[in-house]
């Protein structure tokens, strides 16, 4: 059943070895960039008690890391890190697993291999290792690193150990649904709708104080290892032995299973296609359901950004200094109130975020010309340049919707629940929406490299947003950056909510370049060879 693992883990580490060292340097520096936020935010063992004590006054923040906190260096890292680097390390093993087994039926690459001395269940093993080695990777290094700068050997260890074991429960998880399903787009979906489910579950158990949620939770039995501080190493058990179990199912499915199959029955489609009269009617029906997800999620996110307002005045009781770094470095009239700058943070958070949509619309664009679909649509009447330019129109229009959503659902609950709703729902929907020009100029970047460099259009649309994130306003006191860079557009959107003067000039250029960015994309995608 397993013959020809070995060479089938050689190939995967191969393919990974341009995706999972990225991931692996996501969950180190994710990990020390905390450590030095913490460092330098809690100088004093008094600040640090300070910080504390806010935190666990109030459930919202408890929940962000899982529980209440002590003032304590390691504890207060690993609470503020771990919800993200568990979720990582759980989405790399995630799509991992998917890309090598049920991706690659898809792709007809399995049913090659399978002509030759490959046995059945020869992929699934070698995608589970390789998998489930990326993940023990990620969870060392991140040990190692913590350990290179001091923090204790002990809780490091421990940390480094629950990230694996992210990893290789939802590498579990993953190994199931790609047999359950007939698609790896299907499995792949699943797979966050559980991620999803598992994190929230864990949230809600920790800010409503009902246990059961969080022990109903994957990454609540994670959570429970709490590095530093109690160094549970026993609670690994847990996920580990369901990992096994879930293996073992995985095996015995895919034991059972015709190639190309999946377990579950598939929902057929429509028997027509209404609406396809144009290149805009196509690209609105591609990706429909993709600005669905995202709609839902970015409104859940609003509701809880929303929900937060409630804390106002636990703000304005921070610490005097995070109330001078926040008037300093957003902008704004210096006489506006501190819940006018958070207010913009929050805003520039969720335009931060939006402006990943463009990068995963471009790239389904990539994906339907390698699939040959897009050339086969382009058989008819449709050219290449109309087909490109339906796509652009759809995704312009698709994010200013999810900045409407995010604006409008954030601005409506924080006028209910504080503030004035004639007054703050415009204005908070008007401060979204003017960051739209920002998220354009992103997605223009992406469709010039699309146009011009197809192959490496996915990494560097990429390396552009994470680049625009990590010198953002948003992301920057992470590592004391706190008035963020020029060199990104979200720099330049005035903050209004603040009482900055409206300013349509930076809007203008944006929307100038954007315009000489996609122009110069469509001809360069016009002129050179498709597929």
């Amino acid at each position: 059943m397993n013959a020809g693992a070995p060479a089938l883990v050689r190939l995967a580490l191969r393919r990974e070895r341009g995706i999972a060292p990225w991931w692996i340097l996501l969950l180190v520096a994710l990990a020390l960039v905390l450590v030095s936020y913490i460092t330098r935010a809690m100088p004093t063992p008094e600040r640090m008690a300070e910080y504390a004590e806010l935190i666990n006054r109030n459930s919202f923040f408890r929940a962000l890391g899982g529980g209440s906190v002590v003032p304590d260096l390691g504890y207060l890292a690993a609470w503020r890190s771990g919800g993200f680097l568990y979720a990582f390390s759980a989405l790399a093993a995630l799509l991992a697993v998917v890309r090598h087994t049920r991706a690659d039926e898809d792709a007809g690459r399995v049913e090659l291999l399978r002509a030759g001395a490959v046995g059945r269940c020869a992929p699934l093993t070698a995608a589970l290792l390789v998998a489930g080695g990326a993940s023990l990777a990620g969870g060392a290094a991140t040990a190692i690193a913590l350990i290179g700068i001091g923090m204790e050997p002990a809780g490091s260890l421990a940390y480094g150990a629950a990230v694996s074991a992210a990893g290789w429960l939802f590498g579990a998880i993953g190994a199931v649904l790609a047999q359950l399903t007939r698609t790896a787009r299907t499995a792949r979906v699943l797979g966050l709708y559980l991620l999803g489910a598992a994190y929230v579950l864990r949230y809600a158990g920790d800010a409503s104080g009902l246990l059961w949620m969080k022990w109903a939770s994957p990454l609540g039995w994670i959570h429970a290892v709490e590095p530093y501080w109690n160094d549970r190493w026993w609670m690994l058990a847990i996920p580990l032995s369901v990992s096994a179990v879930l293996v073992v199912a995985a095996y015995r499915l895919a034991d059972r299973r015709d190639l190309g199959a999946g377990m579950l029955p598939e929902r057929r489609g429509p028997a027509t296609a209404p609406g396809l009269r144009g290149p805009v009617g196509l690209a609105w029906r591609f990706q429909r359901d993709l600005l669905l997800k995202w709609a839902i999620a970015v409104a859940a996110a609003a509701a809880g950004a929303g929900g937060v307002s409630t804390m106002v005045h636990q703000w304005t009781q921070a610490p005097g200094v995070t109330t001078d770094n926040l008037l300093r470095a957003f902008g704004g009239s210096p006489g506006a109130g501190l819940v006018d700058f958070g207010l913009w943070a929050m805003i520039l958070i969720f335009a931060h975020v939006i402006a990943l949509y463009p990068v995963l619309a471009v790239r389904r664009m990539r994906a339907e010309e390698r699939s040959g679909r897009a050339e086969l649509v382009q058989s008819t009447t449709l050219t290449r340049t109309r087909w490109a330019a339906g796509h652009l129109v759809v995704l312009g229009l698709n994010t200013a919707v999810l900045l409407a959503v995010a604006g409008g659902v954030f601005g409506t609950l924080f006028a209910v629940l504080v503030g004035d709703p004639a007054t703050d729902i415009p204005r908070v929907l008007a401060a979204t929406l003017g960051t739209l020009p920002a998220v354009w100029l992103v997605a223009a970047v992406c469709v010039l490299a699309y146009g011009a460099v197809p192959r490496a259009s996915t990494a560097l649309a990429w390396a552009v947003w994470t680049a625009v994130a990590v010198l953002g306003r948003a992301a920057g006191p992470l590592y004391g950056n706190w008035g963020g860079s020029p060199f990104e557009p979200f720099h330049h959107i005035p903050n209004t909510l603040a009482g900055a003067p409206f300013d349509p000039a930076p809007a203008l250029i944006m929307a100038g370049l954007s315009a000489l960015l996609i122009g110069t994309g469509l001809i360069a995608l016009r002129r050179r060879d498709f597929g």
